[in-house]
C-alpha cells in the first residue's frame, strides 16, 4: 500500500485504484520507479508489465523472467554486443535463443511478440516456437540474427497463421528453397509486415508475394531482397492498396529509358537498391508526398541527389552516403524543414570520389543545422569537421536526442582539431540527447573534452567513444560526470585497464561495459578493481582476423583485445567460447 501525505494527513492509494492507473504507466523507467515503492507496487508491476527489453541475454534467465513478469505479452532480447555488427568479436560468442525459446514454449502464455536482436536462431528453434505458440504468435521479428535456413522459416509459415509482423532484416539466413513464402502466402490473411530486406534470399517467387498481397489486405510495408525485379511487382503494386512502405528490388537495364511502375497511393517510405539515373524519374509523381526515403544502396551522386531531394518537402526521415556531399545537405537544409531523422554512412570505397563534391564536412553540417531545425536523429561521417559546426548543432538542434560523428581518415590535414570547444557547445545545447557516439583520430579530442563530456552529457545513457582522451587522467575526469549512463563502448582505447576499472566505480549508473584496445596488465589483474557482486567480465584476447581473400591472398586484420563487463542476475554464463576468457575472480553472487 503506498502512502501520500496530503495537507498534513496521510491518504493510501487503494489497491483497486492503483490496479487502475498502472497498465497506463508504459515507460520502462517509470514502472521501474513505481516498483521500488513498496512491495505491494513491486507485485502490481509484476502481474501488469505487458513489454520487457533485455539489453543482454546474460543479464538474466528465462525462468528468472519468468517468476517476475508472468503475463508479459511481448518480449525484446539483445544478444551479441553491437560489435558483431562489424566483426569485431568472435562468431561464437554466444547469444543463444534456445534456452529462452524453450522456456517460452511451456510458460509466457500471454506472449504474442517476439524480437531476438543479434542472437544465434536454430532451425529447430523456430520449429518448436511454431509448435507452440504458432496460435497465438502475432509478431516474431529475426533482427540480425544468424544460425538458421528458410527451413525453419517454413514452420513459421505453415503454422504461424495470425502472424501480424514477420521481420528478417539483415539476418544471415541459408537458403533451401523458397518455399518458406509460399507457405506464408497461402496460410496467412493478417499479416502486415514482411521484412526480409538485405538478406541473400534469392529463390522467392514474385508470384507469392504478389498472392500475400491479395490475400493479406491490410499489408502496409514489404522490405524485400534485392534479388527480386522491380517490374515483376507490378501486379504486386496494383493489390497492395494500403502499402505505406516499400523497399528493395532491384532493376534490369531497360533499352529504352526508365521503366514504368504505378506505386499503390498510399505509398509514404520508399527505398530502392541499385536505383540509378535512369531509374531516378519513377519516383518524381510520389516525391512531394514521401516522408521516408532509403538511398543507401541507391546508385546516385551527389547531382542526383540534389534532384530527388529538392522534390520532397515532407521528407522526415532520409538514410544515405556520403556521396550526398555538401551540397547535397545545404538542398536538404532548404528543401525539408520536417526531416527528424538523418543518417549518413560511409560509402563502400572511401575513395570513390575523387572530387570534393561527395564528401560531408563542417560545411554541409553548418547549413544542416540551420535549416532542419526538428533534427532529433543524426549520425554522419565526416571527412572534416570544426568547433563551429558543433557549436551550430548545439544551438540549433535543440530537440535532437541522438546524435552520432564519425571523423573518416581520409584527409590527412583537418581544419580545426581538437574539438573541445565544439563537444562542449553541443551537449550544453542539445539538453534532450540520451545517446551520443564520437569517433574521431588521436589529437582529435583532449583530456578537457572527456571533462566536458563527462561535465555535460547530464541525460545520456547509451554512449561511443573512438579515439578520444590523450591520458587515463581524461578517463576519470570524465567518469566522474555521466550520471545516467548506462552503457559504455570504447575503441581506440589509450586508457589502462587501472583508470577503466576505477572509471566504472564511479559511473553510478553504468551498467554494461565494451572496451576495445587497451594498455593491459598481465592475466587482466588490474580488472579486479572493478569486481563486484552481479558483475561479469569477459576478455578477449588480441587476435588476427582473415577479412578478405584476394587471388589465394589472405587480406588480414589485427583485432586488439577486447573487455566486455556487464551486470547479470543469472551468474556467469557457461557457454564460452576458446576465444573468451571468463576473470574468475568476478563470479557473480546471485541469491
Amino acid at each position: 500500500m503506498g502512502d501520500q501525505r496530503v495537507n498534513g494527513r496521510i491518504c493510501r492509494m487503494s489497491d483497486e485504484v492503483l490496479g487502475c492507473v498502472m497498465p497506463y504507466i508504459h515507460d520502462s523507467r517509470d514502472r521501474d520507479a513505481v516498483s521500488l515503492v513498496c512491495r505491494r507496487w513491486y507485485e502490481l508491476d509484476a502481474l501488469t508489465r505487458k513489454h520487457v527489453t533485455i539489453a543482454l541475454c546474460y543479464t538474466t534467465s528465462p525462468d528468472r523472467l519468468r517468476r517476475r513478469f508472468p503475463h508479459l505479452e511481448s518480449l525484446k532480447l539483445k544478444g551479441k554486443p553491437r560489435a558483431a555488427m562489424f566483426n569485431l568479436i568472435p562468431e561464437d560468442w554466444g547469444g543463444y535463443v534456445t534456452p529462452w525459446v524453450n522456456e517460452i514454449a511451456v510458460s509466457f502464455n500471454c506472449l504474442k511478440s517476439l524480437h531476438f536482436r543479434r542472437m544465434i536462431v536454430r532451425d529447430s528453434d523456430l520449429e518448436l516456437l511454431a509448435q507452440a505458440r504458432g496460435r497465438v504468435l502475432q509478431a516474431l521479428k529475426l533482427d540480425k540474427c544468424s544460425g538458421f535456413s528458410t527451413d525453419g522459416l517454413l514452420h513459421i509459415g505453415r503454422s504461424c497463421r495470425n502472424l501480424r509482423i514477420l521481420f528478417l532484416e539483415e539476418s544471415t539466413i541459408a537458403e533451401r528453397d523458397g518455399d518458406w513464402l509460399h507457405e506464408l502466402a497461402l496460410n496467412n490473411t493478417v499479416l502486415e509486415t514482411l521484412n526480409f530486406y538485405m538478406t541473400e534470399l534469392n529463390q522467392v517467387r514474385f508470384q507469392d508475394l504478389e498472392l500475400i498481397a491479395i490475400n493479406c489486405r491490410s499489408l502496409n510495408s514489404l522490405k524485400i531482397s534485392d534479388f527480386c525485379e522491380i517490374l515483376d511487382l507490378v501486379g504486386l503494386f496494383r493489390a497492395a492498396a494500403v502499402l505505406e512502405e516499400f523497399g528493395g528490388g532491384s532493376f534490369s537495364e531497360q533499352p529504352s529509358g526508365y521503366p514504368t511502375i504505378s506505386f499503390p497511393p498510399k505509398l509514404r517510405r520508399l527505398g530502392l537498391t541499385y536505383m540509378g539515373k535512369n531509374e531516378m524519374p519513377i519516383v518524381f509523381p510520389l516525391a512531394s508526398l514521401l516522408t521516408k526515403l532509403d538511398l543507401l544502396y541507391a546508385m546516385l551522386d551527389t547531382d542526383d541527389h540534389c534532384t530527388l531531394i529538392q522534390r520532397c518537402p515532407n521528407l522526415e526521415v532520409l538514410e544515405t552516403r556520403n556521396v550526398i556531399g555538401d551540397r547535397g545537405l545545404e538542398v536538404l537544409a532548404r528543401s525539408c524543414k520536417r526531416l527528424k531523422r538523418l543518417r549518413i554512412e560511409r560509402g563502400a570505397d572511401e575513395h570513390e570520389f575523387e572530387d570534393e563534391q561527395g564528401l560531408v564536412s563542417q560545411r554541409g553540417l553548418i547549413a544542416l543545422a540551420q535549416g532542419c531545425l526538428e533534427l532529433e536523429y543524426l549520425a554522419v561521417y565526416v571527412s572534416d569537421i570544426s568547433n563551429l559546426s558543433l557549436e551550430y548543432i548545439g544551438t540549433h538542434l535543440k530537440n535532437l536526442c541522438d546524435f552520432r560523428l564519425v571523423l573518416l581518415e581520409r584527409e590527412e590535414r583537418i581544419t580545426d582539431l581538437p574539438l573541445d570547444n565544439g563537444v562542449r557547445a553541443l551537449l550544453r545545447g542539445c539538453q534532450k540527447l540520451r545517446r551520443f557516439a564520437l569517433y574521431l583520430r588521436p589529437g582529435g579530442l583532449t583530456d578537457e573534452g572527456l571533462n566536458y563530456i563527462g561535465l555535460y552529457s547530464h541525460n545520456v545513457r547509451w554512449m561511443l567513444l573512438g579515439d578520444v582522451g590523450l591520458s587515463d587522467a581524461g578517463l576519470l575526469q570524465f567518469s566522474k560526470g555521466c550520471p545516467s549512463l548506462q552503457r559504455l563502448e570504447i575503441r581506440g582505447c589509450v586508457f589502462s585497464e587501472h583508470a577503466l576499472a576505477v572509471a566504472v566505480t564511479q559511473l553510478a549508473s553504468l551498467r554494461y561495459l565494451w572496451v576495445q584496445g587497451y594498455r593491459a596488465s598481465s592475466m587482466g589483474r588490474d580488472l579486479l578493481l572493478m569486481a563486484r557482486p552481479y558483475w561479469n567480465i569477459e576478455l578477449i584476447p588480441a587476435r588476427r582476423v582473415v577479412v578478405n581473400e584476394l587471388a589465394g591472398e589472405h587480406v588480414v586484420a589485427e583485432h586488439p583485445a577486447h573487455i566486455l563487463a556487464y551486470y547479470s542476475l543469472a551468474g556467469q554464463r557457461t557457454d564460452f567460447p576458446e576465444t573468451v576468457i571468463p576473470l574468475e575472480s568476478s563470479l557473480c553472487v546471485t541469491s
